[in-house]
């Protein structure tokens, strides 16, 4: 995943006021991403494991969940189906970001409940910032 794009002004602030949680075991990875999301204006939670992801959901409610398949303990799949069957977490969008990408991966997090699929190795910082922005805007929509 690039750190950096050309055109990085456009999304700077863009997410003021929103609360993001990454979900991620990979500490350089979510160290890059959340230091984006912050130069983007976020408001920053991250954790790897997903009993305590689960617990963060539920306590500070962010506006969107950025998940990892592949995480210890509870795997991503199993924290996106709790979200979605909690009354209470159930509208909060969640983008899977993974290095898993085979299209039954892709079909199975669409089908318990996630907004969107990125894979980690296709896509820059920015890409991944718009396209939070993009599933933000499509769930206020709804």
């Amino acid at each position: 995943m690039d750190e950096h794009t050309e055109n990085q002004a456009p999304i700077d602030h863009a997410l003021a006021g929103i609360k993001v949680l990454i979900a991620e075991d990979d500490p350089l990875l979510a160290g890059m991403l959340g230091k984006r999301l912050t130069t983007a204006g976020g408001t920053l939670y991250h954790e790897a494991d997903g009993a305590r992801i689960l617990e963060i959901v539920r306590e500070q409610h962010p506006d969107i969940v950025v998940l990892d398949i592949m995480l210890p303990g509870m795997n991503g799949y199993d924290v996106l189906k709790t979200i979605k069957a909690d009354d209470a977490t159930k509208d909060i969008p969640v983008l899977l970001l993974s290095n898993l990408g085979q299209e039954e991966d892709i079909q199975k997090s669409r089908e318990l409940g996630a907004a969107d699929f990125m894979i980690k190795a296709t896509v820059s910082l920015d890409e991944v910032v718009e396209k939070i922005i993009q599933v933000l805007f499509q769930a206020k929509t709804k």
